[in-house]
């Protein structure tokens, strides 16, 4: 599974300073996973306080 952050995103940075290989970098307005570097690990969907982190195949 691969992760995506919807528009639900905060902001707080929680999922970017959980992840282990630093595929989460600040977007726009939201943060953005870079899918190529994303180990799939299910850390920052477990740790998003606004369940902004969303599986998709």
């Amino acid at each position: 599974m691969a992760f995506v952050i919807s528009d639900e995103c905060v902001f707080c940075g929680a999922c970017a300073a959980v992840c282990p290989v630093e595929a989460i970098k600040e977007g726009d307005d939201i943060y953005v996973i870079n899918a190529d570097e994303c180990i799939n690990c299910g850390t920052c969907f477990e740790t998003c306080p606004s369940s902004a982190i969303k599986e998709v195949e």
